[in-house]
Formats: C-alpha cells, structure tokens, sequence
C-alpha cells in the first residue's frame, strides 16, 4: 500500500477532504520522526508497535569481493517491533 493510496483511505473512512487526510498523516508521520530523533529513543502506538532509535556500534566486516577487512562506522538506525495484536 502506498501513501497515496493511505491517505485516499483516511479519507474515505473519515468522510473529510483529501487534502485534509492528507495534512493529518503528514503530521502523524512528522510527530513519529520527532519522537526517534534523540537516540535511544522511542514511539510505541498501542496495538500496532513500537519505533526505536537504537546506535549501532563501529564494526568491522569484511568486503565480500576482495575479502578484505573494513571497518563499519557506527550509526543511528531505526527498529520496529509490531505489537502481539498485529496480524
């Protein structure tokens, strides 16, 4: 399912414009990437799942052409763990 088709959905069941559908998802979305921007942080929205900003260490790996080690830098990633009740 895409955003457009998301929204068209909030729309119809809703009974209001598009365009107003479409301003009240931005703002959902924009409150949930407000909420992940500290790290180690995280959103929970009952009976769907929780967001987590979580930091991933420096690593080192190794490049699967040559097999030579390199060195992954540390990073900022976010998970998602669904809630029991979603199918």
């Amino acid at each position: 399912m895409t955003k457009a088709e998301l929204i068209e959905k909030i729309a119809k069941d809703a009974d209001i414009p598009k365009a107003t559908a479409k301003v009240a998802f931005d703002s959902a979305l924009g409150g949930i990437k407000q909420g992940l921007k500290k790290r180690n942080s995280k959103v929970t929205l009952v009976g769907f799942g929780t967001f987590k900003n979580v930091y991933r260490k420096t690593r080192m790996g190794r490049n699967p052409q040559t097999g030579e080690a390199i060195k992954i830098k540390g990073r900022s990633v976010v998970t998602f763990k669904p809630s029991k009740n979603l199918p």
